[in-house]
């Protein structure tokens, strides 16, 4: 299936999850810091290995940097 992922179009497995587009992302494996939205609504943590993707939905996995 395919998803919207930061802007740009990801191949995933038919039955993925949130969790599965944060991996295809390149995010660390430590997930510290890392935030979902799934069409513009917030993934709770806690929600992203359950939570099935559908085709063309969009997924925003951020970082939060520190700077300053």
């Amino acid at each position: 299936m395919k998803v919207v992922l930061n802007g740009g179009e990801q191949e995933l497995p038919d039955e993925a999850t949130v969790d599965d587009a944060v991996a295809a992302s390149g995010a660390p494996d430590s997930r510290r810091g890392l935030a979902v939205a799934v069409d513009g609504e917030v993934a709770p943590r806690s929600e992203w290995g359950s939570t099935r993707l559908a085709e063309g939905q969009r997924v925003e996995v951020l970082q939060a940097v520190q700077g300053g």
